[in-house]
């Protein structure tokens, strides 16, 4: 890499060299991201990328993660643009600060900058101690000078730790039982638990409170419109109380909230509010194309974080102190200032390590929480964290969503035209600067109500990521219908609406191959002129040695799936070979990945192997469902996950591109995944199934 690159949205937002970079602790660098460790290993991955352009061990690296007093203000933890944005905006920085430095030392010691290097801090001259190091030159730095993406980088062949595999920093406290929000302890602290309405619509009509107030350890009951809260000594008293409450409680409203649960019929039907997207001139489509179309289908998702959501917060002297795995500390922040009418300086928000969820479940609402029993019994610290029900209830789903997808093939394998339509509800309702989006703050008196969202093309984010074919193809229109009026609240789920669509896509693909009787790798070839795609499958196609003639039927077999995610991150591709029988198994996952500069190859190899394992879950079994008392899948029982014996061998081959910028991969394998599944049962059973998840019902049905 050389200098003068264009700026990453981080640096341009926070432009200032001391946002990102401090030597005030004598041996110590600390640098600051507001990109949070969900278990990606970015924070690793952060230390590598500061202690090669600062020339210093990782020993000397403080990485400051999500927290408002003094991390940069990155918006979410996102999209998978950790790296890709956070990173490289942490890289530059860290870069001119020892620019800076080393040109500040050249002054002093009135010789060219060329003769000086950089070990453990300390300036050499001609390799030698010159007495200088960074945290002597450090005061003399103008800090508020702009980071301008001119200073050289470290180039691969004398890194020392851009492209290892570093063991991951955060895992030993975890791997020791602890690390977590959910072992967070402070001094004094109480527990809190939250009653819920029974549905969305429910209002407390009166509540008995002399049953929980008799328990032993109980310390508050708080009552606000339909918010009910109790704060204990100890936890398993604040179960007991939450318990009488609910016993206590009469709520009114609460009746027919059943939900059509045939999303490909209802979903069309909805209120919508349309947008388009078309590229590529029209042509006349040959006389003998083919013309398919296809319509699938995706339940609404929950995230089912194995550790419920929690957070840790205290108020005292007008100052509000949060600890959350929320994904955005800034606009948290922000949306609880708007709720205790506080200017935003009065609140701090710390990233304390969840246990795991990409995208939005319930940290943000714990929050709130939390902050609101904490100020009822101030200044003790409330801790809350929330039922398996309440994860499994109250967190927002993954929209469900219909894609159909229409077509025409050449019979020499040349896609000659491409539309889609697209059902979706929203799927970007975090809270930030414009609106609370917080489940405590529609309970509480007044009420702020989650306000009226839909989605629009919008460089193809939400519900329509990914909906755009990576393929070759001169002509094609894409529509996404929003449909703002669900009855439940939907927000961001790993890859948003592209899990679906790529599932749509690549599935339709394989259509088309079917449709002119090429193979389904063969047929991607044909309609890739991309260079870094046409490896990824070539690459994998290689490993499991697919074979194009493989008979069908047979109940085994292998699929295929491929994109770039948000057609501007990595690249993946997947096959992946199933057994079908009473049920589906996935036996083995093959996976190729073009990711750019690896900054650490097996915390890209880990992500991947994440997004691919949870994508088979979503692919196989898991779905949301509602009934007249509203979600009726809270338990592992009604809600199943993908079991540790039920995960197959996976294996993933990394491209590495050295000299090619770092491309995000957090969400990357799910589409592939997902797809390559769908692929590989349609081949097993030689016919297609549509609709996810691909449940022993769902195949029944679609065979019959």
């Amino acid at each position: 890499m050389t200098a003068a690159h264009a700026l990453p949205w981080s640096l341009h937002q926070n432009p200032r060299l001391g946002q990102w970079v401090s030597f005030a602790e004598a041996g110590i660098a600390r640098v600051f991201t507001a990109k949070v460790e969900l278990g990606q290993g970015v924070l690793t991955a952060m230390a590598q990328i500061a202690a090669e352009e600062l020339r210093l061990p990782l020993a000397q690296i403080d990485v400051v993660s999500g927290d408002t007093r003094f991390s940069p203000d990155e918006s979410y933890t996102a999209g998978s643009m950790s790296i890709e944005i956070g990173g490289t905006s942490l890289r530059l920085a860290c870069a001119q600060a020892r620019h800076a430095i080393v040109e500040n030392a050249a002054a002093r010691l009135v010789v060219d900058a060329i003769r000086l290097s950089v070990e453990r801090g300390a300036i050499l001259l001609d390799g030698k101690a010159s007495g200088l190091d960074y945290w002597k030159l450090a005061p003399e730095i103008d800090w508020n000078q702009t980071v301008d993406g001119e200073a050289e980088l470290r180039q691969r062949g004398a890194a020392e730790y851009i492209g290892q595999s570093i063991a991951r920093l955060d895992l030993p406290p975890k791997v020791a039982g602890g690390g977590f929000i959910q072992d967070l302890e402070l001094p004094g602290m109480l527990h809190g638990r939250v009653l819920r309405p029974p549905t969305p619509d429910a209002h407390l009509i009166s509540l008995d409170r002399s049953r929980a107030e008799a328990l032993p350890g109980v310390v508050k009951i708080w009552v606000s419109g339909d918010f009910v809260g109790v704060v204990c000594e100890h936890e398993y008293q604040a179960i007991k109380a939450l318990e009488a409450l609910s016993a206590g409680a009469k709520w009114a409203g609460d009746e027919g909230f059943a939900i059509d649960q045939d999303w490909k019929r209802s979903l069309p039907r909805l209120r919508s509010i349309d947008s388009h997207s078309e590229r590529g001139e029209v042509v006349a489509v040959p006389a003998n194309a083919k013309r398919l179309s296809a319509t699938y289908s995706k339940p609404p998702l929950a995230h089912a974080s194995m550790g419920p959501s929690c957070a840790v917060a205290s108020f005292e002297g007008g100052a509000l102190k949060v600890w959350s795995h929320t994904q955005g500390v800034f606009p948290l922040r922000a949306a609880l200032a708007k709720v205790f009418g506080v200017g935003e300086q009065q609140v701090t928000v710390m990233h304390t390590q969840g246990a795991g969820c990409y995208g939005h479940n319930g940290a943000d609402d714990v929050a709130l929480d939390a902050a609101l029993l904490a100020r009822e019994v101030a200044p003790r610290p409330v801790r809350v964290q929330w039922m398996r029900g309440d994860e499994l209830a109250w967190s927002p789903f993954s929209s469900p969503m219909v894609i159909k997808i229409g077509g025409a093939v050449t019979p020499d394998g040349k896609i000659a035209d491409w539309s889609t339509e697209i059902w979706s509800g929203p799927h970007g309702r975090r809270p930030n600067r414009h609106g609370v989006e917080l489940l405590a703050a529609t309970h509480i008196e007044p009420p702020t109500p989650f306000p009226e969202v839909h989605e629009d093309m919008n460089v193809f984010a939400g519900g329509a990521r990914n909906s755009e074919p990576t393929y070759d193809v001169q002509h094609r229109r894409i529509e996404l219908h929003s449909l703002p009026g669900l009855p439940f609240r939907t927000s961001a789920l790993r890859t948003l609406g592209g899990y679906a669509n790529v599932f749509a896509v690549e599935s339709f693909m394989d259509e088309m191959a079917d449709a002119v009787g090429i193979d389904p790798i063969e047929f991607r070839i044909r309609n890739l002129s991309d260079p870094r795609a046409r490896r990824v499958i070539e690459t994998v196609a290689k490993m499991p040695r697919w074979d194009p003639k493989a008979p069908r039927g047979t109940g085994r077999a292998a699929g295929i799936g491929f994109c770039r995610y948000k057609t501007t991150a990595a690249y993946v591709a997947v096959v992946a070979c199933v057994d079908v029988a009473e049920r589906v198994r996935v036996t083995k996952v093959h996976c190729a990945v073009d990711a750019g500069l690896a900054i650490n190859p097996d915390g890209i190899v880990n992500q991947i192997e994440g997004g691919i394992i949870q994508a088979i879950s979503w692919t196989l079994m898991e779905q949301a469902a509602f009934g007249p008392r509203g979600v009726t899948t809270r338990s592992w029982e009604e809600y199943p996950i993908l079991r540790f014996d039920e995960v197959p061998e996976v294996e993933v081959r990394l491209i590495d591109q050295p000299d090619l910028p770092p491309l995000g991969v957090g969400e990357a394998s799910c589409g592939p995944a997902g797809a390559a599944v769908a692929n590989a049962v349609a081949r097993a059973l030689d016919r297609r199934v549509r609709d996810l998840p691909l449940t022993r019902e769902q195949i029944i049905a679609a065979m019959t």
